[in-house]
């Protein structure tokens, strides 16, 4: 009795705590704690709740200490390793859960819930043997079945993912073992759960025990713990067992009942083909092709006509002639079967999507005629317009197929501009006809008029190496934005269009309607993040970087927490499911890009002082030595199908037959490519953040006893630093192709490769390393260093020289933009090391008297043992060095200063006089156009502001130096 009132006592003196926390309010509960501690000193849980409350304050030193002095001591009430547990996962440092709460079960052997937990601390951190040991202590402690079957998973994850599941034969005895665990329950009638049924099934899949999951499937205890099986289960099982006969009867059962299931025909379809194979003729079963031909007909009856059986039956014929059988006898003409789905479901959105499905497989030389054929079975010419919704419809799929065979493509420029001409007048039409009070959420019926306008100006643009119509095509998409708001194809069209162009003001806005959250960070993030290095706007593209960083972090603390839930309510389905998106998530190409970017920009320190760029960068904790990228593992999460493309894969030849271009490319093909360029992008780019922090690490090292390990660490990252550039000129990576607009822009990684990156950050590695370990004649390795800034300054100087020269300062301005920013990237990363080494340097004393006195100097070599700082080289050496130091920081300004000129003299673009006349032909609102314009004016002004404040700031930087 006296114990539970204590312990209330204790809970009620501690609820302000836990109150204050919960709502956010850490000062408050630090506080609290305090006045809670000042009574009762050793009371463990409210020294926890204060660790907790200054981690949260940022306070992480303090935190620790408490942490670690409470580690040390014995703990075994749940509140106080509660908290403990919050302190380590928001510290990441997960293992120490798991060494707490195996202290905690050698105090309290018998505590169940401790136990629970001491499970839950090793499956955040995979480790599966354990999991398996904690789980059967808990079964032997209090045998319930969710603690069986928490030990019987962990040997399942043991045989798929644990060390050992590369060897066959471990993973069959630790299948075979988690199987007789099982079975074990199913004799004694113990098995009461519908999870439980589902890993069993499971179980016997993995072991391709297909017969005996099919026998478990069907049986009593099935039946009666798992009524709902998806019929999916079955289909797979009887799939893997070859029963044809079986298959196609249940599939035929199936349809009856939903005649629109396209999956559920291609399996049938294929059922045919075995039975076929087979010669199995049993009753009941489609085991020809008339038979299966006569059933899909039979399901194109009905009043209500669906797409299933007609897509069915384009399948059937597909898959008649890969066997090499004539299927026209039976089927029909394959572009008669096309034309007839067009007529019936052309009025459809997506009839263009699914014709497209099997347009790759109907004869080049029959492509542009049938593209001509349903032009004409839309019924309207050059001089009519849609009378109604489904005839514009009809009239918008063939224009999308039109274009997917390649007819664009043949065009001449002049057909070209009469095409989009004639698409924007289609849409101003279907607006004004058709486009009536649409709710704001709707997309409007005619839009895709306008999206295939916006790609045949593209194409223009293309031919004529011109500006002018990819900004009418902004126009066009702004002015289709202010009539269908929520039309994310025209977004994600506008953002490409800017990103082009160059526009990253633009672009940005655009992005911001598109409200990209959760997973999309990843998935869809590569639109826009990954091309913010390019922009020259670190304004903008610190807090992208915040938001995607954000999300991954947090995501990846947090699916550690889906894992113990899914434990705790047996949903071991869903286990893996979690446990591979947390890998996707953790080895994202897109996540250690912008990990990499968001470093080597607060390094660079395009925003505030040299100070806080030091302390930013200390904050960071970089540990040059370690590489935790799992290149092998790195995953492609893009979703690049989010951009529908009409664009054609291939163009006619003299032949009749399909020839692929060079340069054009599957969207597969091309984001293999896309994914090997931006992986060797990657490489460099961590690199160059790992050469960069080592020369400040070795610059800014006050312990002495870390020299040797630094100084090993820089040298070789120096000396890996030219192979990472042999390694990408070997590959011999070329651009990819931007013959149409939905293509993948070119990766950064050719603008690295084409300015002196590897010569300069080399030199001033090489230069670091000089001056440190007091080589001689540091003068010659400056003059090398102050040579290859030169080449920076004057390569920027010539970009922006040449730029403005030419006629159209649009059209080539991605390009310019991008080298301009990567060349002052490369001065103000070499302005923070130098920096950082001018003031290691001066506060050693071996700068001029005024520096410093001959006391302070004395008293800094007393310090270190007698010796200087710098590697115990005398004070005569440590000047020469500084000496060097300054000639390249002088030379550095002078570099830094030609930048800003040039950047003053940069021409602000202007939009082509022509677009006005062009746009009131549209009837367009010439506000559109102002808009539009205005968005470049202000990008230029903007982009060159910021990267003048960052050079005004790396000058001011060097000149107190």
């Amino acid at each position: 009795m006296a114990q539970h009132v204590q312990e209330a006592i204790v809970e009620r003196r501690l609820r302000p705590i836990y109150d204050s926390l919960e709502v956010g309010n850490n000062k408050k509960a630090l506080q609290e704690a305090e006045k809670v501690l000042k009574k009762s000193p050793a009371m463990q849980c409210a020294r926890a709740l204060k660790a907790l409350a200054l981690l949260r304050l940022g306070r992480d030193e303090e935190s620790e200490t408490i942490v670690r002095n409470l580690a040390d001591e014995d703990i075994c009430d749940d509140p106080t390793l509660q908290v403990m547990t919050f302190c380590y996962r928001e510290t990441d440092q997960l293992d120490k859960i798991c060494s707490m709460y195996q202290k905690a079960v050698k105090l309290a052997p018998k505590n169940e819930e401790i136990l629970s937990h001491l499970f839950m601390a090793y499956v955040r951190i995979n480790d599966y043997k354990n999991q398996q040991t904690v789980a059967l202590q808990l079964y032997k402690l209090r045998p319930k079945n969710p603690y069986y079957f928490w030990a019987v998973m962990s040997i399942v994850l043991q045989a798929l993912r644990g060390p050992d599941r590369e060897d066959k034969a471990k993973r069959k005895v630790l299948l075979a073992l988690a199987q007789r665990m099982v079975d074990k329950l199913i004799s004694e009638d113990k098995l009461d759960a519908e999870q439980d049924v589902q890993l069993y099934i499971s179980i016997l899949q993995y072991q391709e025990k297909y017969q005996e999951a099919f026998d478990f499937l069907e049986g009593a205890v099935c039946k009666k713990l798992y009524p709902s099986a998806p019929v999916s289960i079955k289909i797979d099982l009887l799939t893997s067992l070859s029963k044809w006969v079986e298959l196609n009867v249940l599939l035929k059962q199936l349809l009856e009942d939903n005649r629109d299931r396209w999956d559920y025909y291609k399996i049938y379809i294929d059922s045919c083909f075995e039975l076929e194979d087979a010669q199995i003729a049993a009753e009941g079963t489609d085991h020809t092709m008339e038979m299966c031909h006569e059933f899909i007909c039979l399901m194109m009856e009905g009043t209500k006509k669906v797409r299933g059986p007609y897509l069915a039956r384009l399948e059937l014929h597909r898959l008649l002639r890969e066997r090499n059988k004539d299927p026209v006898p039976l089927l029909g003409d394959y572009l008669e079967l096309l034309i007839e789905y067009f007529r019936l479901f052309g009025d459809k959105t997506c009839c263009a999507l699914d014709i497209k499905m099997f347009l790759e497989y109907l004869p080049m030389h029959e492509r542009p005629g049938f593209a001509s054929r349903l032009i004409v079975e839309c019924g309207i010419s050059s001089t009519t317009l849609p009378q109604n919704k489904e005839q514009m419809q009809k009239h918008i799929c063939s224009l999308q197929i039109s274009r997917y065979v390649g007819v664009h493509s043949v065009l001449g420029t002049e057909h070209l501009a009469a095409l989009h001409t004639a698409l924007s007048l289609h849409y101003e039409h279907g607006v004004s006809a058709f486009g009536v009070d649409l709710m704001p959420t709707e997309i409007g019926p005619s839009d895709p008029y306008a999206l295939l306008a916006v790609h045949v100006m593209y194409d223009l643009s293309q031919r004529i190496k011109a500006s002018k119509h990819l900004v009418e095509a902004l126009c066009l998409l702004q002015y289709l934005l202010s009539n269908s708001p929520t039309n994310f194809h025209a977004k994600l069209l506008s953002l490409k269009v800017y990103h082009y162009l160059g526009c990253g003001m633009g672009a940005t806005k655009i992005y911001e309607t598109l409200d990209i959250k959760h997973i999309q960070l990843d998935s869809m993030g590569f639109i826009h993040c990954a091309l913010l290095p390019t922009i020259g706007l670190p304004s903008i593209a610190k807090p992208l970087y915040d938001v995607t960083l954000k999300f991954f972090t947090t995501s990846l603390k947090d699916s550690v927490e889906y894992l113990a839930m899914s434990y705790k309510f047996g949903s071991f389905s869903k286990l893996q499911e979690f446990m591979d998106f947390r890998e996707k998530l953790a080895n994202s190409l897109h996540y250690s890009l912008i990990s990499v970017e968001a470093i080597l920009m607060e390094i660079a320190g395009y925003c505030g002082t040299m100070a806080h760029n030091l302390s930013s960068f200390r904050s960071m904790r970089i540990h040059p030595e370690e590489d935790k990228i799992k290149w092998d593992h790195l995953t492609d999460n893009r979703d690049l199908a989010v951009v529908v493309r009409w664009d054609p894969t291939s163009v006619n030849a003299a032949d009749g037959e399909a020839k692929r271009e060079p340069s054009i490319a599957s969207t597969k093909e091309m984001a293999v490519e896309s994914f090997n360029q931006d992986r060797e992008l990657l490489r460099l780019r961590v690199g160059l953040m790992h050469l960069t922090a080592s020369c400040v690490n070795l610059l800014t090292n006050r312990e002495g006893t870390k020299d040797a390990r630094l100084s090993g660490t820089h040298k070789s990252l120096h000396d890996a630093w030219r192979d990472l550039f042999v390694h990408a000129r070997e590959a011999n990576y070329k651009p990819l192709s931007d013959q149409y607009l939905v293509n993948i822009l070119p990766s950064r990684l050719h603008a690295i490769l084409d300015l002196p990156y590897e010569d300069t950050f080399y030199a001033l590695s090489d230069f670091v390393g000089c001056v440190f370990h007091g080589a001689e004649n540091p003068k010659s390795r400056a003059d090398t260093l102050n040579e290859c800034l030169r080449s920076v300054a004057a390569r920027l100087e010539l970009e922006i020289t040449s730029h403005n020269q030419q006629t159209d300062l649009i059209w080539n301005r991605r390009v310019i933009q991008e080298r301009v920013v990567n060349c002052i990237e490369i001065l103000s990363l070499c302005s923070f090391v130098l920096v950082c080494g001018y003031e290691r340097f001066s506060r050693a004393g071996g700068v001029n008297s005024h520096q410093g006195s001959k006391k302070n100097k004395k008293r800094e070599a007393e310090g270190n043992g007698g010796e200087s700082v710098i590697g115990g080289a005398g004070q005569v050496a440590e000047k020469e060095r500084l000496v060097a130091i300054v000639d390249v920081l002088k030379g550095l300004r002078d570099q830094l200063s030609i930048c800003d000129v040039a950047l003053d003299s940069w021409k602000m673009p202007q939009v082509s006089n022509e677009l006005l006349d062009s746009l009131a032909a549209m009837s367009l609102n010439p506000k559109v156009e102002a808009t539009v314009s205005g968005i470049f004016r202000e990008n230029h002004r903007l982009v060159v502001k910021e990267l003048k404040n960052a050079i005004k700031e790396k000058i001011r930087m060097v000149q107190k130096s």
